[in-house]
């Protein structure tokens, strides 16, 4: 096997039949870029529980997330994706029902924003919020009109502050570099972040699947987002090191930053949770 001992978890890993569900985020785990991870499709399609996928990354509507991960051969529902755009849209609803806000990013950002029904607009003129997100065309001008609305009093949402991504060139800045570029301006951070390290996207997606956060494994690439956000909400974790995290980081990293195991990659998930696969513990 390649796991590793348990280092210090924050949230021990419970038996393989009790994990009724995984929450798994992609950037660096099921895929880079436009290309699989190595063995991560055979190990998620031989499981048998539920699955969300749980992505900071605002970028890019669930649906086109969704055919990407159709097209590595996963099987996945739309239904089944869940972004941080999501959840920042949420969030602004339900503060500001219908309210005027500004979005920048990616269309993962808009169309989440305007599908929660909020009136969406690429200036700051009279906006109640801001939803800042990742997008690759972000533009010195779109941090400067949500500068000027955070300036005029707009409460400021960010889907995540990932300070990179990886892609399969490499490590790309991710929305936390562009929000920096705007606290240097307004002199603060956001009001309100709503992906990982938050537990926003694990507590949503508890709700999703109907399943209780410490019954679902949490899967991800990063200490301080995904796990962190996962011992927030309650959920145990591996951390898999096949994207941003490398193996030297985890046992100097905090205790909120702990996972229940270690994963070189994910060809040993199907000994963790349940599977599909009779063979698949050989």
């Amino acid at each position: 096997m390649s796991t590793e001992p348990f280092l210090s978890p924050f949230i021990s890993l419970p038996p393989r039949e009790s994990v009724a569900a995984i929450v798994c985020d992609l950037d660096g785990v099921v895929y880079r870029g436009p290309s699989a991870v190595p063995y991560a499709v055979a190990a998620i399609s031989a499981v048998s529980v539920p699955v969300c996928y749980a992505t900071n990354n605002a970028s890019r509507p669930p649906e086109v997330v969704a055919e990407h991960l159709r097209g590595l051969g996963l099987s996945v529902r739309d239904s089944q994706v869940l972004t941080s755009s999501q959840a920042g849209a949420a969030a602004i609803a339900e503060r500001f029902p219908g309210g005027r806000v500004l979005a920048v990013g990616g269309p993962g950002v808009h169309e989440a924003a305007s599908r929660a029904g909020l009136s969406v607009t690429r200036t700051a003129d009279g906006v109640d919020a801001v939803l800042q997100g990742y997008g690759p065309a972000v533009s010195a001008s779109d941090l400067a009109e949500v500068a000027y609305a955070i300036e005029d009093g707009a409460w400021w949402v960010a889907t995540n502050t990932d300070t990179t991504f990886p892609t399969d060139r490499g490590l790309a800045p991710g929305n936390g570099s562009l929000l920096d570029v705007v606290k240097r301006v307004v002199g603060r951070g956001p009001d309100r972040v709503c992906g990982k390290p938050q537990p926003d996207l694990y507590t949503v997606a508890s709700d999703r699947l109907g399943v209780p956060a410490d019954r679902i494994l949490a899967i991800g690439d990063r200490l301080d987002t995904d796990i962190r956000g996962a011992n927030r909400a309650g959920s145990p974790s591996i951390l898999v090191l096949t994207g941003v995290t490398k193996r030297d980081l985890v046992a100097s990293a905090p205790p909120e930053d702990q996972p229940s195991m270690v994963l070189d990659d994910l060809r040993d998930l199907r000994r963790l949770v349940p599977t599909s696969d009779p063979l698949a513990l050989g």
